[in-house]
């Protein structure tokens, strides 16, 4: 098995670099989906149960129902493994150029894992599983950036939950915590592990971003809206350098809440979908990177896709051919900008 994935690994960095793309990925190829390597790296989740998480909205062209990918916390969070030890030093030794290694974020967890009856028997409430988990996470983005990775990334679904009205209802109504207070803990969480990746880094050029998305699986998602709700107290709490932020289609509101983003940070736009197959326009692309420089200097903008063209094992309704052809617009697009 490992054969394969090094074969198949080392054949999509050659595609990524042939692509035009620059910061260099091996697309998870070592996980079951983006989240896996926490679950799989530690005791005290018992993943051959379904965990209450998500409820995915379905795209017209996906009917089939959308997998649970967690579990259940039963016992004690402990560390057993590394996250990523199977992942960073090949792809260290054998990137074309600077490495981006991401990971979830700790508060992808609590609400997946938590469930009453069985996780409250270890832990009292979600703060306190959300507190072992977040120490875990940051352990491993400090040994990533002690080893020289360029371009840490969390990816953080879970913000979506404070952006979409009826999962802030759920939260209230199934658990009784409130979402603002629920979305500072969150906030500070993913700060942890800023702050130990910087702490521990041993370059200066080290880039750490986090990645915000509505669900992405199998064409689904599980949340509307746009950032408002939210803006504020994200864009000027998390310590971040990027944000990479969903704006593929109407479900991701408008460009008015990156008014809140710092001057000193860069906005990463994800205009192309990984959820749907049609190739987006190039000049539609540059249409929108013009709205959006109305709020943020050119500068500080990038493009990316709206998010992974394979969260899950199974992907989206999108093909290899299509993926690619969507991240040489990309390149194409942003070469033509940006230069």
């Amino acid at each position: 098995m490992q054969s394969v994935e090094d074969a198949c690994i080392l054949e999509l960095l050659s595609r990524e670099k042939d692509a035009g793309i620059q910061i260099f990925t091996d697309g998870e190829f070592r996980r079951r989906n983006f989240m896996s390597d926490f679950v799989d790296s530690v005791e005290g989740v018992d993943t051959g149960v379904d965990a209450d998480g998500y409820r995915w909205q379905h795209a017209a062209s996906v009917q089939d129902k959308a997998s649970s990918i967690a579990g259940i916390a039963t016992g004690k969070i402990v560390s057993r493994r590394r996250m990523t030890g199977h992942e960073a030093p090949f792809l260290l030794a054998n990137s074309p150029g600077p490495a981006k290694i991401t990971l979830p974020s700790a508060n992808q967890f609590p609400m997946l894992l938590f469930q009453k009856g069985v996780t409250d028997k270890v832990y009292p409430n979600h703060s306190a599983l959300l507190a072992d988990i977040a120490a875990i996470v940051s352990a491993e983005v400090a040994l990533l950036a002690r080893e020289g990775l360029s371009y840490i990334q969390i990816d953080a679904p879970r913000y979506s939950w404070y952006i979409d009205p009826k999962w802030r209802q759920k939260l209230r109504a199934d658990t009784g915590i409130d979402p603002e207070q629920a979305l500072d803990e969150a906030i500070e969480a993913d700060n942890l592990a800023f702050d130990a990746a910087r702490k521990a880094s041993t370059s200066d050029g080290l880039v750490l971003a986090i990645h915000l998305c509505r669900g992405n699986n199998r064409g689904n998602w599980y949340a509307e809206g746009g950032y408002d709700a939210i803006a504020e107290k994200l864009f000027s709490g998390l310590r971040v350098d990027r944000f990479l932020l969903e704006y593929d289609d109407e479900r991701s509101g408008s460009f008015e809440p990156l008014r809140f983003v710092p001057k000193d940070k860069t906005v990463v736009l994800g205009l192309v979908s990984s959820k749907r197959p049609e190739l987006e326009n190039a000049d539609d692309l540059l249409r929108r990177i013009d709205e959006a420089a109305k709020l943020i200097p050119l500068e500080k903008l990038a493009l990316s896709p709206q998010c992974g063209f394979a969260s899950v094992a199974e992907g989206n309704p999108v093909t290899e051919d299509v993926q690619w052809a969507k991240m040489r617009l990309v390149s194409d697009v942003a070469r033509q900008v940006w230069g």
